[in-house]
């Protein structure tokens, strides 16, 4: 879940160096949705990698209202 690789990102500090296809894909969803800054290779790119340059506003927004749900249930 693209989520998690939010989470993974924020917990391993920036910038982060995103290697394998299948989280490359997911950090696509993440930018795509506004919530990281990211420089990330084409799809047709072999072995290229991906680096999280920041979390955005909103990216940080979200990892708060997650936490927050996860101290209520």
């Amino acid at each position: 879940m693209p989520v998690e690789l939010l989470v993974s990102i924020e917990e391993r500090g920036l910038p982060a160096t995103i290697s394998d296809s299948v989280s490359i894909d997911k950090l696509r969803v993440l930018r795509a949705a506004r919530l990281v800054e990211a420089d990330i290779p084409s799809p047709d790119e072999e072995g290229g990698a991906a680096v999280v340059h920041q979390i955005t506003f909103e990216g940080r927004s979200l990892l708060e209202r997650l936490r927050a749900e996860k101290e209520i249930a």
